[in-house]
């Protein structure tokens, strides 16, 4: 089983090694200087593949930290409840999510499509001692982090050390559960395709995490002691049987062809995308428009479109209705809450940067826009023309912020509300700065993503992301609206200060997209 694994991990640094050359490619300036044959330069090899060890390295850290920092440590402030048992609590919950979610031998790659099926390598083995490799990474990192944030909250020592080995339990329950449902029902369900009892039982773990510290309960040491106990005899019983299962090859064939890695991991994805798309546009000939040039072409689009444009923020609307009218109920039965919620509303306005950029729909209405539409029309010489780009342009953005607008308006408005219902501020303007400063995060999000999509155009003929200047800034973005998180400021000063910064960009970014666009704006190889 070592060899395997020799060989498996030998495999997937190579895969990674030409990835890193390939995007190094893609950058700026850079890609006119390097030549093709760079995959074969041992110089170039050698340098990719220790950045690929040195990743490899980083990455046993680097998720786990965020992780703890954002989803735990980051919301403790909410909670009254002793700040020990609503660690333990909390991260015994959302384990609980992330042992569904993210089971490690399903997930289907490229390189288990390669070492498998193309390679032939044995299964079992192949499947087993990545498995335990990924489960040992996931105790070396994390357990550094449990001692040090649980050291900082005061949680037991025991607990610290413990809490890595619970998700390790946690996870190997559940893929003994998975193997028992494969081998009776001989189905395999790719982990990137949950199904709706997964997504239920994730939603009921974050409830829980989350909701019950509002109401003074948590789990504490005590109660998560009785727990682990069980967590381990199980994890030891599902261990055994995992280790013993015979049938991996079976359940690996019918997860790697089911999830499309059999040809092209992207490209069929995407085209499961495509299909999926066209069942949502309506070609019925009652969709017209009195419009002229580039706005009638654009209105007829987003009117035949309009499903997949606007159906996702009209769901988040309605999602975004039910948490405030909860909030509502929550201040007027609960003093404590009701002061909670006024305090925060006052400080902790650089939060919703984050939240803003998570239910922003830029990113996905640009790669719709480009699926359904400028992968054929930028075939044609006459699209790529100044005068029909800035004309196009100039209407997308208009359709992109209204569709943002829908939640954004609710999320304002509801804020503005919550605050004046929490006991209000000594100064009116706040309610004021926090509706505008909602609807100021949100048009920025949705100028910065189609000022990406028009100067940095990422996508080829066969709808695949081939520009890592793309991918670089949208890490950054996310990296940024993250960061966010850990700032408290008053609502008055850092409300102005969005809102000049959002006017300032926004001015800035449309004006690079009509002065390059018509160069940038264009099919990639």
């Amino acid at each position: 089983m070592l060899k395997t694994f020799v060989t498996s991990f030998k495999l997937q640094n190579t895969y990674r090694t030409n990835s890193i050359i390939y995007s190094i490619k893609q950058l700026p300036l850079i890609k006119r200087i390097l030549p093709n044959r760079l995959y074969s330069s041992k110089g170039l090899k050698t340098f990719a593949g220790i950045i690929s060890i040195l990743w490899e390295i980083i990455s046993i850290f680097i998720g786990k930290i965020i992780y703890i920092a954002a989803m735990i440590f980051g919301v403790m402030s909410w909670y009254k409840t002793n700040q020990a048992d609503t660690f333990i609590h909390l991260f015994t919950f959302l384990t609980l999510a992330g042992g569904v979610l993210n089971t490690y031998m399903l997930n289907p790659t490229k390189d288990k499509y390669y070492a498998i099926i193309l390679m032939n390598i044995n299964a079992r083995e192949y499947g087993l001692s990545n498995y335990y490799y990924q489960l040992l990474k996931l105790i070396i990192g994390f357990l550094p982090f449990t001692i040090l944030f649980g050291w900082m909250l005061g949680v037991p020592l025991w607990v610290q050390i413990l809490l890595p080995f619970y998700i390790l339990v946690t996870k190997l329950i559940v893929m003994n559960y998975i193997l028992y449902k494969f081998k009776k029902n001989k189905k395999a369900i790719s982990e990137n395709l949950p199904t709706k009892f997964v997504w239920s039982f994730v939603g009921a773990c974050l409830l829980l995490a989350y909701g019950l510290p509002f109401l003074g309960i948590v789990i504490n040491s005590t109660i998560f002691l009785f727990v682990s106990i069980i967590a381990i005899l199980l994890g030891i019983y599902s261990l055994i049987k995992i280790h013993n299962f015979k049938e991996y090859r079976k359940m690996y064939k019918q997860i790697l062809t089911e999830s499309n890695v059999y040809m092209q991991e992207k490209a069929n994805g995407t085209q499961a995308m495509k299909d999926n798309s066209l069942k949502q546009i309506e070609l019925d000939a009652k969709y017209t428009s009195n419009k002229t040039g580039f706005a009638y072409f654009h209105d007829l689009f987003a009117k035949r479109h309009k499903k997949i444009l606007t159906e996702a923020a009209k769901k988040q609307s309605a999602v975004i209705l039910v948490i405030i009218t909860a909030m509502i109920i929550g201040i007027t039965i609960n003093d404590s809450f009701k002061t909670k919620t006024n305090e925060f509303l006052l400080i902790y306005l650089p939060y919703f940067v984050f939240i803003m950029y998570l239910i922003n729909r830029s990113s996905s209405v640009t790669q719709a826009m480009f699926m359904n539409c400028d992968h054929s029309m930028l075939t044609y010489r006459i699209y790529r023309t100044p005068k029909v780009i800035l004309g196009i342009f100039k209407e997308r953005l208009k359709t992109l912020i209204t569709i943002n607008l829908m939640p954004a308006v609710l999320i304002g408005g509801g804020l503005a509300l919550l605050l004046y219902l929490s006991g209000g501020t000594d100064n009116p303007i706040n309610y004021v700065i926090l509706f505008i400063s909602i609807i100021a995060m949100s048009i920025f999000f949705s100028v910065h993503y189609l000022v990406m999509y028009y100067l940095l155009q990422p996508y080829n003929v066969s709808t695949e992301m081939k520009s890592s200047t793309y991918k670089v800034v949208q890490w950054l973005t996310y990296i940024v609206s993250w960061y966010m998180i850990q700032i408290k400021m008053p609502t008055f000063g850092f409300g102005i200060t969005t809102i000049v910064f959002c006017i300032a960009y926004s001015l800035i970014s449309l004006f690079l997209a009509y002065k390059y666009a018509p160069k940038t704006f264009k099919l990639r190889i």
